[in-house]
């Protein structure tokens, strides 16, 4: 399996990336676990984002979808274009301003790190705030995770089954590790990426895989995991982290 990362070589630029550069220059920006690449496409000041995800993995449909509905609500990317060929599935998004939470410059140092780990604390609060769920269409409950985990074969641990009770219900970004939170000049939160998971769940479900993402990407551990929890507003939970970190490693 491939490693998520900000590709170090040369990337193949895929033909329909090419065609939706136009004169605009192509960068290769993050490679997902699937295989999956993200192109910025730059002319001057202005900027667009390409996904695609190859044949043979996920489609963009479903993030597509999300957006469109999230888009409503809180700061994510608007669709402007999506299709398919023969090689995959993509879509083309306007730029939201800021970087990164793994860039360069929040992972350089401690201070930096800091400010990164509260602005993912602070961006998964607007989200969990601002997302309705009444409204929301998408599940992504332990409950229905485990059912399509076990419909596509997996054998789950029969521990998953006794889920938490659940601390509070909101609309749930479904992959909040750290390089899918943005964050603007100022070190304040600008926005969310790659919301192809989005759905109604605990919000524990979130902020135990974002903490965790913390030891993945920066140095610090549970320091930053405090910085995180106490910019979203919250004690920790250590039975619900617990939990909700077997779920997102047996799923």
């Amino acid at each position: 399996m491939e490693i998520a990362a900000v590709p170090t070589g040369p990337v193949p630029v895929p033909g329909i990336v090419e065609h939706l550069a136009g004169g605009d220059s192509i960068t290769p920006v993050w490679r997902n676990t699937l295989g999956g690449l993200t192109f910025r496409l730059s002319s001057g000041a202005s900027g667009r984002f390409v996904k695609w995800m190859p044949t043979g993995t996920p489609r963009v449909d479903a993030e597509v979808a999300r957006l469109g509905w999230a888009g409503s609500f809180a700061r994510v990317p608007r669709v402007v274009d999506s299709g398919d060929d023969s090689t995959g599935s993509w879509m083309l998004t306007a730029a939201l301003p800021g970087d990164s939470a793994v860039d360069a410059r929040f992972v350089s140092n401690d201070a930096a790190s800091r400010v990164a780990a509260r602005a993912i604390g602070a961006g998964l609060r607007e989200l969990h705030d601002r997302l309705p769920v009444q409204e929301c269409p998408y599940s992504w409950s332990a409950t229905s995770r485990i059912a399509r985990a076990r419909a596509a074969g997996l054998d789950l641990p029969v521990a998953l089954d006794a889920a938490p009770p659940v601390d509070r219900l909101v609309v749930c970004h479904g992959d909040a590790c750290a390089p899918n939170t943005l964050i603007a000049d100022d070190g304040s939160f600008a926005g969310h990426v790659d919301l192809g998971s989005l759905g109604v769940a605990d919000r524990w479900a979130d902020l135990a895989v974002a903490m965790w993402s913390l030891e993945w990407n920066y140095d610090g551990g549970e320091r930053l995991e405090s910085e995180l929890l106490d910019a979203y507003g919250v004690a920790r939970d250590e039975t619900r982290i617990r939990y909700y970190r077997a779920l997102w490693a047996a799923t």
